[in-house]
């Protein structure tokens, strides 16, 4: 299935069905008065998180979504039937604009959650409800609103813990392969990954978390060049940032990898956005091509020449060796930020919901 993830599409909320004008007419009852009823309320139109969904290709066949009109009102002070809702379903993790405005809506971030993006018109009110001690035989009506039109800018960004960065080659889509059950392509040639593609982590009942792996990042790629641009914005939700780098790169010049981190590093910063603050380690990978005295060597000369502060894993995403530690580690993280959030959240809601006298 052919990933994508923009879209313009427009949607349009059903009309409000209008007021009735009638007037009472049965056999012996002279003078019967109003009996117009309401119109019915035009149906809305909802996005709702669909967890099944991975991609916006659909919309790339239909862009157009109109909800049900309300019927109008009838004699015998008969109610118009309200238009039915309009569900659309997108994937989890979209965020919507108004395409005209550039305002944001919302955004969808669980599953079989809904977003109100079209309401529907009101109904217009029949000539029954004007009735009153003065006007025993009002002729008036209104007719229903018209229900809202607009389009939007559908975006999705994916969900994931852990996002993988790096140049082409580096190993990202093996690693991947190797830690869970996604089995993105891999060959021995650069830019094998076109689009992003999202692993589970499991780690026993109730341990796992998502890595995201998105096509390789190259030099210039904030000003356009290559994919990696385009899909950096995946990373924005992700907790953690995992710079993988060649540890054996072709040519044998130790100062490569160093030389890798530098340009990710750069990337990020021109790409803007709070990518540059989010916690960052380093994995290098490849170390079945070393012997291991040489690669502890090379791991001890690329953390000095990067001055790296922060946790560093040696790994072969092909043979497996050190995958376990890393994913370990990274479960671990994972659990206290969780944690964390759940303190911060709980004392946020204890103290918004604080009485003085409670």
């Amino acid at each position: 299935m052919k990933f994508v993830d923009e879209v313009t599409i427009r949607v349009e909320a059903g009309d409000g069905g209008s007021g009735c004008v009638s007037f009472r007419r049965e056999k012996f009852i002279p003078k019967g008065g109003p009996d117009g009823g309401d119109g019915g309320d035009g149906g809305s139109v909802f996005l709702l998180a669909d967890a099944n969904l991975d991609t916006l290709v659909d919309f790339r066949h239909r862009q157009a979504f109109r909800a049900e009109r309300g019927q109008g009102g009838m004699g015998r002070d008969r109610t118009g039937r309200s238009g039915e809702d309009l569900l659309v379903r997108v994937p989890v993790g979209t965020r919507v604009r108004d395409a005209e405005t550039w305002e944001s809506i919302g955004e969808l971030l669980r599953a079989d959650e809904p977003l109100l993006v079209a309401q529907g018109g009101f109904h217009g009110i029949g000539n029954a409800r004007f009735k009153s001690s003065t006007n025993r035989a009002p002729r008036r009506s209104t007719p229903g609103t018209p229900g809202e039109r607009r389009r939007l800018h559908l975006e999705l960004i994916l969900l994931a813990d852990v996002g993988l960065l790096g140049l082409p080659n580096a190993g990202k889509s093996s690693l991947i392969r190797a830690v869970s059950s996604a089995r993105p392509k891999v060959a021995d040639y650069p830019f094998t990954t076109l689009y992003p593609n999202l692993g589970v982590v499991s780690l026993g009942q109730g341990r796992s978390f998502v890595v995201a792996d998105i096509p390789g990042v190259i030099k210039g790629a904030a000003a356009g060049a290559g994919l990696g641009i385009r899909f950096l914005k995946h990373l924005a939700r992700t907790r953690l940032l995992l710079h993988l780098i060649d540890a054996a790169p072709l040519g044998g010049d130790p100062s490569e990898p160093a030389r890798q981190v530098r340009a990710l590093e750069d990337e990020l910063a021109a790409y803007g956005g709070d990518l540059t603050q989010k916690e960052r380690w380093l994995v290098l990978n490849k170390r079945d091509l070393l012997a291991p005295a040489d690669f502890e060597q090379r791991r001890a000369a690329i953390l000095e020449r990067l001055g790296w502060r922060g946790p560093a894993f040696g790994i072969s995403a092909v043979t497996g060796e050190g995958t376990g530690d890393l994913t370990q580690a990274l479960m671990q993280y994972l659990e206290r930020e969780r944690r964390e959030t759940t303190t911060a959240n709980q004392a946020a809601d204890d103290k918004e919901h604080w009485h003085p006298l409670a």
